[in-house]
């Protein structure tokens, strides 16, 4: 293994230990309600997002360790351009501070946690720690996790995989807006008005703890 594949070998291990711990909270949350925590969504448009997302999430895993594994990957997943070790480097600790920032968000939603829309449950609506800051901070911290990849990777597979990850998480985090509006009411719009939905509003105060 060469210097310039022990970075991406990192990226590689850490998204794919974020996936398996997505997995495992999945589990837990299957044999505690008898609902996975919406994995496989219950509604329609959810189960056609997957369609398209699940894909994209497994390039993400396996692409970096491919990469790490090969001296000389196929054509579509080598990078565009040569990325220089320290980038490399440095996107792999983007993406093990986002792998660590996101344990600390799944921690705080505790039962809350859902993996998109699941009209049959209602849920807990968190805006304390991270929320309190950032409507979507798994998002978020996804978005750069991927965003980091995607520079390290600069692969044509890696980075049609980015845009449909980034598209989707993006089109979901609206689509959850617009229920928890419905769900929650006055109070999530009051929410929505003074927190960012990924990075925090810097001109209005963090919402209180509720």
């Amino acid at each position: 293994m060469t210097a310039h594949q022990v970075p991406i070998l990192i990226i590689g291990l850490t998204i794919g230990g974020y996936w398996l711990r997505v997995m495992q909270m999945a589990r837990k949350a299957k044999r505690r309600s008898g609902r996975a925590a919406n994995f496989i969504p219950q509604e329609r448009t959810g189960r056609w997002n997957r369609i398209l997302w699940v894909p994209a999430v497994v390039i993400w895993v396996i692409h970096p360790l491919y990469t790490a594994a090969v001296s000389e990957p196929l054509s579509l997943l080598t990078p565009l351009s040569h990325v220089p070790l320290g980038l490399k480097w440095a996107m792999a600790g983007v993406v093990v501070v986002g792998m660590t920032l996101t344990a600390i968000c799944w921690k705080r939603m505790g039962r809350s946690w859902r993996m998109g829309i699941d009209p049959n449950e209602k849920t807990t609506l968190v805006v304390s720690g991270p929320y309190a800051y950032v409507r979507h901070p798994i998002y978020a911290l996804s978005l750069g996790m991927m965003l980091a990849t995607m520079i390290a990777i600069a692969s044509p597979i890696m980075l049609v995989a980015g845009a449909v990850h980034l598209g989707l998480l993006v089109w979901e985090a609206r689509r959850e807006e617009r229920y928890l509006a419905m769900l929650h009411g006055e109070t999530y719009l009051r929410y929505c008005s003074t927190v960012g939905r990924f990075v925090p509003n810097v001109a209005r105060r963090p919402a209180m703890a509720g």
